[in-house]
């Protein structure tokens, strides 16, 4: 917990010296210190990303960022201090109540991270992931090796940035830090709403209302925690600045919107939102452009290039045909994982797929067990009754078009992979919206801020029993703090199982002697995948993972076994 607490100084420190570099290169004029350590994680993206194509990002790479953490402390040296200055004020300017709660969340976020990690996806591909951007950087065809090191999110570049793997091994918690800046942030806006009255305040200041759901995510690298946090802040300055807005809030937005992207491609329906105001405010934006294209054009060319390393495609998972790269992921087995995912987010096989009606799908979706058919269940509720709510409540274009944009998502989902979790981000605004309709007297919200403390404490001392919520076995019990973690975080992965080395062709990997899943890695020296997945592959798909060159760093293609080589 100390140790964690010590690394989120230091990434605290780097964020706000990068964001306020960011800030001076695009004028954005923000003196919001949350906003500016948002910035200052979008700019460790970025430079991460066009560093891992060409290297590792490890010890190197972090003598360039103290370098740069120099110069840019030199260089806007008051800016910086004054920037402090002002974030402690407002913290002292918080109502009591407030900095008693922010303080308490605050402890509770740093020891959820000391925790054992409870994510699933932890075990399948965020360690491994951010590993191999730790040790190699972007490796081509890397997704041959295990499929799911395709979904390299831009979160996980984050992550090998602040990982210090070259310091410390078990430091994987990124995501908590983002949960306590969208706290932050949330209670200085909820501070402001006793002042001000507007109920767009009061909207993204009760987001720690959801602690309990988001602290599961948080002592693992999760690009779901930035895509709730960063959605909820998006959806603030989108609400209060529809009507006049500035140069500067329309590029913040815009970069609010690449991060999500570059985070999270389930996300792309936000896009609609920067288009929706240049169309609304054409005359006013449109002679000042040029950076926001500029910053598109290379988010949108590091997403791409991304890709084509790791599986020789613009975009994962996608129909889109592979280049004629060497190690391109096979066309059969990228269809298969399309094919995948789209059947898991209805639970159902292939064949049950294939035989269903639009309607059949739609009712055995919505009537899921647990909390999948509940979080089904409330989607629609919420498309149904939020129309409601917008018009006798707060008859306003914008709150309309956030509607639109999440009817769109889920459109959009049921066409993919209608996972809850990536609709999760409209469950929570909206449900806050209904409940700001109704709930809203300054009083009472401190009540309700104070009673969502008490579940987020138990889980996390006390043993909780998920059966009632979840049927994987990994998931059925919640991660506690321990005592032993006090100073020392455990360990990046849940499992402790052994590995064995197995040799496959001139591929010599590790693969864990037991696992919990079928895509499970753990924590296994590089390269690390299970035995049972590869030979699937070779079984049903005749090909095997093969390196490229004697090196690591140069990939892996798939060779087909069907063919004389």
């Amino acid at each position: 917990m100390i140790l964690i607490a010590i690394s989120w100084i230091y990434i605290l420190f780097t964020t706000i010296n990068l964001g306020i570099g960011l800030d001076k290169v695009l004028n954005l004029n923000t003196k919001n210190f949350v906003i500016t350590s948002i910035l200052g994680l979008f700019s460790a993206t970025i430079l991460a990303s066009l560093w891992a194509i060409f290297g590792r990002i490890n010890i190197e790479f972090h003598i360039v960022l103290i370098l740069l953490n120099v110069f840019l402390l030199l260089k806007f040296r008051n800016q910086i201090i004054n920037l402090y200055k002002s974030f402690f004020l407002e913290l002292q300017q918080l109502q009591r109540s407030l900095q008693i709660i922010l303080t308490i969340i605050s402890v509770l976020i740093i020891l959820q991270c000391a925790s054992i990690p409870f994510v699933i996806d932890n075990e399948s591909y965020y360690i491994q992931t951010i590993k191999w951007l730790n040790e190699y950087g972007f490796v081509k065809g890397l997704a041959n090796l295990h499929l799911f090191y395709g979904q390299t999110s831009g979160w996980h570049i984050t992550q090998s940035v602040f990982s210090f793997s070259f310091l410390y091994k078990n430091f994987n918690d990124l995501s908590g830090f983002c949960l306590l800046l969208g706290n932050v942030f949330s209670i200085q806006k909820l501070n402001e709403y006793s002042k001000n009255g507007n109920k767009n305040y009061l909207l993204v200041g009760l987001l720690p209302l959801f602690n309990i759901f988001f602290f599961q995510f948080i002592s693992a690298p999760s690009p779901d925690i930035p895509v709730y946090v960063f959605s909820f802040i998006l959806f603030f300055y989108f609400l209060e600045n529809f009507k006049n807005i500035t140069s500067e809030i329309f590029n913040l937005i815009a970069i609010l919107v690449l991060f999500l992207l570059y985070i999270k491609n389930t996300t792309l329906t936000f896009a609609v939102i920067p288009i929706i105001l240049l169309g609304y405010h054409f005359s006013s934006l449109s002679k000042k452009l040029l950076k926001p294209a500029i910053l598109t054009i290379l988010i949108a060319a590091l997403f791409i290039t991304k890709n084509m390393i790791i599986c020789g495609s613009p975009i994962f998972p996608s129909k889109i045909n592979s280049f004629t790269t060497d190690y391109a992921i096979p066309n059969i087995v990228e269809d298969f994982y399309y094919d995948q995912v789209k059947y898991y987010g209805f639970f159902v096989s292939a064949a049950q797929y294939n035989k269903m009606t639009l309607a059949e799908l739609f009712l055995h979706w919505l009537t899921m067990p647990k909390l999948h058919g509940l979080f089904n269940k409330i989607s629609v509720f919420l498309i149904l009754i939020v129309p409601f709510f917008i018009y006798k409540y707060q008859n306003k274009k914008a709150l309309w078009i956030l509607y639109f944009v999440m009817v769109l998502q889920l459109l959009l989902l049921g066409l993919t992979s209608p996972q809850y979790r990536f609709f999760m981000n409209f469950i929570l605004f909206f449900s806050l919206f209904c409940f700001t309709c109704v709930f809203y007297r300054k009083n009472a919200i401190q009540y309700f801020l104070i009673a969502s403390l008490v579940p987020t404490f138990i889980v996390l001392f006390f043993s909780v029993n998920l059966n009632g919520f979840s049927s994987h076995k990994f998931m059925l019990k919640i991660s506690n703090f321990s005592i032993k973690n006090s100073v020392f975080p455990y360990q990046n992965s849940k499992s402790s199982t052994t590995f064995e080395s197995i040799q496959l062709g001139n591929l010599k990997y590790n693969s864990p002697v037991k696992n919990d899943f079928f895509w499970a890695n753990g924590n296994g020296d590089l390269p690390c995948v299970d035995k049972q997945q590869l030979d699937y592959f070779e079984k049903y798909f005749h090909i095997i993972p093969q390196m490229r060159t004697n090196n690591l760093k140069d990939g892996f293609y798939a060779k087909d076994l069907t063919k004389n080589e």
